[in-house]
């Protein structure tokens, strides 16, 4: 009885003083949500992102858009007469001092507008578990000024909003979703009883949860058997709370965009959300049908050539904690054949090769520090005499070392730093002949902007995930624009691909499209990066944990996901048939010449770098030493006689005109193999014209007893 005296004699004595409350416009404007919100470019969610570990709030709801089950469990079980006090209930204040005026029936005692001021009034807050006098004498002043201010309405509505439920979770929308996986408006009446009992003690165990839960049943005549409370209550009492995201099309890029960034924070970015879904419908499909062969994750780039601008940026896995958490876009992997149209383009660029040059797929032996390197192509099967058009179209491996011998590694390894790829830290002898073949790791991010490199006339920019005008805008010609139109040309050659794909396959479009493919070694990364005249996509499928696939090539595994999201893309561009504009740069000229086979055709060259009437037979090329390559070490066996041990000088093409040299000393003519006593010593091989001009030449050594 002292405590409730002493009570109104502070309020007495406190009246007119109260703190100036703010207003409901200032408490729903100073609301935060404890997430930040990824918005993608036209403004629509892509992601939630909690960003404030103190606390569990998400975004404020209306009065409107609560469970009236809800609302009248709330009101009953807190505040049975919200409608008729003025703030403060005395009648409930004087059942309070017949039950005993204990402290915890002075709680009870409390409104839902005093409890609104003082989680409103950081100073009204209990210190050691109870409120001083002074403080409950002036959460009832506040509480009556509020109701002077507010609406029953607003009040009710920011105290569903600002009161904590249970642990962490505070506000409706937050123990809504986190305890029931469900939006406020569709909480029915046991889950009503439950949360109207969390809020007078939040921690409640089960059983005093239970007790509270029925009891307020009772009270309100509901039709709910105490089995259905119970279930209800155990549902949230015995597992943890997880309050999932509404929308989860990009975690990744919420990642890098919300990392540091404060609570409540709204951030747009360049995704476009209909793009975001489409490369994630498309990469669950496929991988579900790949599954079978080891196949498990996959990741999509999509970007607009002009800007730059990221408009899809997937990283999807069979297992949902992956797809959240590894990040296979910026993961390196290794690049295989989407290497080699860097590589042709240097070559362009260089003036060191045209289109039209010819060169050799056949068997080819190559020393390294190891050993032999012996490339070879993907079906084990070699093609000949082609041109660099055939051998770039149709990924032809032994070409493309040939063309890295030309250019050199060291150039090479320099263009590939200037389109972006990082981490090529050692020179070009650590990699070898194989930097040819994409043996380095690179990311599906660095090699997506590195093709449109290409389709932008070899100017390389950074790509954007945040809209035009933020972030740098660094740019750099790579390329001349003719290489560029040059190796476009190519990728888009349907009938050149056809020497290892055929005419039909996943990379050929209804619309114009440059497009390759990749697969590295041991089959453990699958590539398929191509573009449009608008857009560049990128797509990689595998196993984020490094595991091989089973018998999965490019065209069986990242091309049909890649075609798919290019005709989405492009799907009104079909429907009109519209045909982009491919005029070539101004020092691009068109020739005919006649292929290997003789075969008239047109093909395009940098200025200067066509042939002229007379050449235009451009199978052309000089003769060279096969066997043995240079740096050979030949170890002979005692145990088999010296006239059975021979070695075989090989040249090709073979032809009477040349003759061999060894130790500078003349031998037969290369027409045919030449077969050779081996002897112990190190020995040089040349190969020499009918005027006297060396055409190649190599060194070798024999190790062993030499044959008497």
């Amino acid at each position: 009885m002292k405590r409730y005296v002493f009570i109104c004699i502070a309020v007495f004595l406190l009246a007119g003083t109260a703190h100036a409350l703010p207003t409901y416009d200032e408490v729903r404007a100073a609301y935060c949500t404890s997430d930040s919100i990824l918005l993608d470019r036209y403004g629509d969610p892509l992601y939630e992102l909690r960003t404030d570990r103190q606390g569990r709030r998400l975004e404020w709801t209306s009065l409107s858009e609560i469970s009236p089950a809800l609302v009248s469990a709330v009101m009953y079980a807190e505040d049975k007469r919200f409608f008729e006090h003025g703030g403060f209930d005395v009648r409930s204040m004087a059942a309070a001092l017949i039950q005993g005026m204990t402290s915890e029936g002075l709680r009870g005692a409390s409104t839902i507008t005093m409890q609104l001021a003082s989680i409103v009034n950081p100073e009204l807050q209990p210190h050691g578990g109870k409120r001083t006098i002074r403080q409950k004498a002036r959460q009832i002043l506040e509480a009556r000024a509020m109701e002077k201010g507010w609406s029953k309405q607003e009040i009710l509505e920011a105290y569903l909003n600002l009161v904590t439920f249970r642990g962490e979770l505070q506000g409706i929308a937050a123990a809504s979703r986190g305890l029931f996986g469900k939006a406020p408006h569709g909480l029915d009446q046991a889950e009503s009883l439950v949360l109207a009992s969390l809020i007078r003690s939040p921690n409640a165990t089960a059983a005093e949860l239970s007790a509270r839960a029925v009891l307020l049943r009772e009270a309100l005549d509901w039709p709910l058997g105490e089995g259905e409370i119970y279930a209800t209550i155990h549902r949230i009492v015995l597992g943890p709370y997880a309050v999932r995201p509404r929308v989860e099309l990009a975690p990744h890029v919420s990642r890098i965009l919300l990392k540091d960034k404060t609570r409540g924070t709204v951030v747009s970015c360049t995704v476009d959300s209909r793009i975001q879904q489409l490369a994630i419908d498309r990469l669950q499909h496929h991988l579900t049908a790949l599954r079978s062969q080891n196949v498990t994750d996959g990741t999509c780039l999509v970007v607009e050539n002009g800007t730059g601008e990221v408009l899809a940026y997937v990283s999807y896995s069979g297992e949902p904690s992956k797809t959240r958490f590894v990040d296979g876009v910026r993961a390196k992997r290794q690049a295989g054949s989407t290497m080699k149209p860097f590589l042709y383009a240097l070559a362009f660029d260089s003036t060191i090769l045209t289109p039209a040059s010819i060169l050799e797929d056949a068997p080819l032996d190559i020393p390294v520090f190891a050993g032999i390197y012996q490339p070879s192509n993907y079906d084990e099967a070699f093609k000949g005499l082609v041109t660099a058009r055939v051998a770039l179209a149709s990924s032809l491996n032994v070409p493309a070392v040939k063309t890295i011998s030309l250019v050199g590694l060291e150039p090479f390894l320099a263009l590939l730093r200037r389109l972006g790829i990082t981490g090529l830290n050692e020179s070009g002898d650590f990699y070898g002949p194989s930097l040819a073949l994409g043996s380095v790791d690179v990311s599906l991010w660095e090699l997506t902007n590195a093709y449109r490199c290409l389709a932008n006339k070899g100017t390389w920019s950074e790509l954007r995930l945040t809209p035009h005008g933020e972030g740098s805008s660094r740019a750099a010609q790579v390329f001349s624009a003719e290489a560029a139109f040059l190796i476009s040309d190519i990728l888009s050659d349907r009938e050149a691909r056809s020497a290892t794909f055929g005419l039909e396959n996943p990379l050929a479009t209804r619309f114009w499209t440059a497009v390759k493919t990749g697969t590295s070694k041991d089959m453990r990364d699958n590539w398929c990066i191509g573009y449009s005249p608008r857009y560049t996509v990128g797509v990689w499928v595998g196993n984020f944990s490094g595991e091989p696939m089973w018998n999965v090539s490019g065209i069986s595994g990242a091309a049909p996901i890649w075609i798919e999201i290019m005709n989405q893309l492009h799907y009104r561009d079909i429907k009109r048939d519209e045909k982009p504009d491919r005029t070539p740069p101004q020092h691009v000229v068109r020739r005919e010449i006649r292929s290997p086979q003789g075969i008239p055709r047109e093909e395009w060259f940098i200025e200067g770098t066509e042939p002229d009437a007379e050449q235009q037979h451009v199978g052309q090329f000089n003769c060279r030493i096969t066997y043995p390559p240079s740096g050979t070490i030949i170890a002979l066996d005692p145990d088999i006689p010296p006239e059975l041990q021979k070695v075989f000088f090989v040249a090709h093409p073979a032809t009477s005109s040349l003759r061999w040299f060894l130790n500078d000393q003349a031998l037969d003519e290369a027409a045919d193999a030449h077969p050779w006593t081996p002897r112990v010593g190190s020995h040089t091989l040349t190969l020499v014209d009918g005027q006297g001009r060396t055409i190649d030449s190599v060194r070798f050594q024999v190790k062993g007893p030499s044959p008497q």
